[in-house]
């Protein structure tokens, strides 16, 4: 499925029906994983179904699955920029520093003289 040019409903519905195939792979019942993951069996049943869920309701379920970790990267780290990390190969980036204007060099100044 391409995620680009498809229908939110599309995307919602495919990855319910993700959702579901883990868990039928985990062998695991609508109603234990629903317990599991404190949404009503009927939640389990829409996601089963590839119908749109509650944004919670999809990630309570993820955790209860064990996909936590890959909650993180539906969407990307805005502090972290692929082209960044390319050009510094894992530098630390660093503030750039204005001009600063020449000044007089430092001298004393004569105890005499007036502030």
């Amino acid at each position: 499925m391409d995620f680009s040019t498809s229908s939110s409903t599309a995307i919602a519905s495919a990855l319910c029906r993700r959702l579901e195939e883990i868990r039928l792979g985990k062998n695991i019942s609508q109603a234990e994983l629903a317990r599991q993951a404190g949404v009503s069996r009927s939640t389990m049943t829409r996601i089963a179904d590839g119908k749109s869920v509650s944004l919670d309701s999809f990630i309570r379920v993820s955790k209860a699955l064990g996909l936590a970790e890959h909650l993180a990267n539906l969407l990307p780290d805005p502090k972290v920029r692929p082209v960044e990390l390319a050009s510094h190969q894992g530098q630390h980036r660093q503030r750039a520093s204005r001009k600063r204007k020449p000044t007089a060099p430092w001298t004393w100044r004569d105890e005499g003289e007036d502030p």
